[in-house]
């Protein structure tokens, strides 16, 4: 295949990237999006295998059969509540990948780089390996095998601003001098130091922007690969990937009312000293009600809003969630989902769960479009949602969750709540809603739950 054909192939992926991109902006062309991203991937991978560098292709399928391998294994296996985990994953490849790509153009040509190629092989570097370490930071901080409380010492953030310096320093000092082997290996030591350093202070509550994070200097570092490697490809696909990163990281440190550096550098997720009081009255002031108490609420309601959570992922309940929505339809009772920014643990979490159930898209409202509807709604049900529908975010400065958007669910008329415990959310606070005289506790599996609120709503 000539160049020309090569360069096509690039054009039409990158056309195709960009589409997809597009496309997963709303729940109605997500689908479509994917498949035209992956479609796009398809291409640039035929369009590199056919290029005439390429000398044996003997150890790039082994590649491919053994990164297939693990790439199905990990989609086929791995549930939806461990989605986080597994972009971690993929993104600590990603950033190792780039990372070794750049290591081996550094070794190939002997430390003689001209300064044009030294810069983006020093970026390239020092990005993939903050990526894999930091991702494998979070990947273990989502697992439960690190402790997700934030982990802060004395000068962290100088010491961590000091080495970020001292890498860019040496990235410039290679650009001069570029046959320091000494120092090359060290940049790419702090590197890995870096992403280990980064991710520590910040707690579980900010993983999923701390995830969005570090895909963005993924793609930062696929940009520099390419730079360093004269692919197109490479540089057009980073460089969206790093952008949207970059953006979406905002958007949800907005969603959830952080400061974004206080994301990069904070340790969000401590209890506050006052909250302990909502778990004082908590004790005596819980609602509990039982199955056939919620489905007399949801029969006698007009209208009802769903407001879906991780307790919902957990337990697999959307299908059985879908059914019991389509009973009351059915009945001419009017059903809304309402979809936080960040329920779950990473934005469109809900939306890809719902539309496995073949949740009608014109039902599923965002947060800022159906804020205004609690206040004249007959009841809402909270399936597995916590610090999303805390009212503590607007009425409690003291909160660590105080002024982060929230579901105005404790205005509708009554509020039922399904949840397997009273134990706090990411956020580690507990939940005023709980308490209020117009919520209802449901406590068991999500999924259960829901399986007999549909059975007692047929009788």
């Amino acid at each position: 295949m000539s160049m020309v054909l090569i360069q096509i192939t690039y054009f039409a992926a990158s056309v195709l990237f960009i589409l997809g991109l597009k496309g997963m902006s709303g729940p109605e062309t997500a689908r479509k999006g994917m498949q035209q991203a992956a479609i796009g991937m398809f291409l640039a991978i035929v369009g590199t295998l056919f290029h005439q560098d390429i000398i044996s292709y003997q150890w790039i399928i082994v590649g491919m059969v053994i990164g297939s391998a693990i790439g199905a294994a990990m989609a086929i296996f791995m549930p939806m509540t461990a989605m986080p985990e597994r972009i971690a994953l993929s993104h600590s490849f990603g950033g190792l990948a780039a990372a070794l790509v750049g290591v081996s153009e550094y070794y190939r040509h002997g430390g003689e780089l001209a300064a044009i190629k030294m810069v983006p092989i020093g970026f390239e570097v020092m990005l993939g390996s903050l990526t894999f370490t930091g991702s494998l930071m979070a990947f273990g901080k989502l697992q439960g095998m690190i402790t997700g409380v934030p982990v802060t010492y004395k000068f962290q953030n100088a010491s961590n601003i000091s080495l970020l310096a001292i890498s860019l320093g040496i990235i410039g000092y290679l650009t001069f001098v570029p046959s320091y082997f000494v120092a090359f290996y060290i940049m790419v030591g702090l590197g890995f130091l870096l992403g280990v350093l980064l991710v520590l202070p910040i707690g579980g509550a900010d993983m999923p922007v701390v995830i969005s994070l570090l895909n963005s200097y993924a793609g930062l570092a696929a940009s520099a690969t390419g730079f360093v490697l004269s692919n197109n490809i490479l540089i057009i696909s980073g460089a969206l990937d790093g952008a949207s990163g970059f953006f979406l990281s905002i958007m949800m440190s907005k969603a959830m009312n952080r400061s974004f550096t206080n994301v990069l550098f904070g340790a969000f997720g401590a209890v506050a000293e006052t909250a302990p009081a909502v778990a004082e009255s908590a004790a005596g002031g819980i609602n509990e009600g039982t199955i056939d108490d919620a489905a007399t609420v949801l029969w006698n309601a007009q209208s009802v809003i769903i407001a879906p959570g991780y307790g919902m992922a957990v337990s697999q309940a959307q299908h059985a969630l879908r059914e019991l929505a389509d009973l009351l339809d059915t009945s001419n009772i009017t059903v809304k989902y309402a979809i936080h920014p960040v329920a779950g643990r990473m934005p469109g979490h809900m939306n890809v769960l719902l539309a496995e159930a073949n949740v009608p898209y014109d039902q599923i409202y965002d947060l800022e479009n159906i804020n205004d509807a609690f206040s004249r709604t007959d009841a809402v049900l909270v399936v597995g949602a916590n610090d999303v529908v805390n009212p503590a975010a607007k009425r409690n400065p003291a909160s660590p969750i105080y002024g982060m958007p929230v579901l105005n669910v404790e205005e509708a008329r009554a509020v039922i709540v399904l949840k397997r415990s009273m134990n706090p959310g990411f956020a580690g606070i507990e939940n005023e809603l709980f308490v209020q005289p117009n919520t209802m506790m449901v406590f068991g599996d999500a999924k259960q739950t829901l399986t007999k609120l549909v059975a007692a709503l047929k009788k």
